[in-house]
């Protein structure tokens, strides 16, 4: 499979984790000149996981956690899931699910847009 294969999908095909790579940031500036905004990545394990993702969404970050530790029908992903709904209300912000395995959570002032590009 080639990168481009990689990076676009293979028409009926399914994305493993082994099919992403791992992008080394060397030679990139990651403190961004006046970024007032940052995304944040995260997991979620459990409960106190969401401790983090408050405080940074609270901070006016986006984070985008990977939830593939968790069923979407798991009662403990349930409770996560109305807490970090209720943040993203109490700031204005937004919260979605990407498949089954990523919550994107946005501050005030940013927006999820649910239309996939190229689609």
């Amino acid at each position: 499979m080639g990168l481009m294969s990689k990076i676009l999908g293979e028409s009926g095909g399914s994305r493993q984790k082994e099919d992403y790579i791992e992008i080394e940031s060397d030679g990139v500036d990651t403190a961004a000149a006046g970024a007032s905004k940052q995304v944040r990545i995260a997991k979620i394990g459990d409960k106190q996981d969401v401790i983090d993702i408050k405080d940074a969404v609270y901070d006016g970050d986006v984070v985008i956690a990977d939830i593939t530790r968790h069923t979407t029908q798991d009662r403990t992903m349930e409770h996560i899931t109305d807490e970090l709904k209720q943040v993203a209300n109490e700031v204005g912000g937004d919260i979605a699910q990407k498949g089954d395995d990523q919550l994107i959570i946005t501050p005030h002032g940013v927006a999820i847009n649910r239309d996939p590009l190229g689609q």
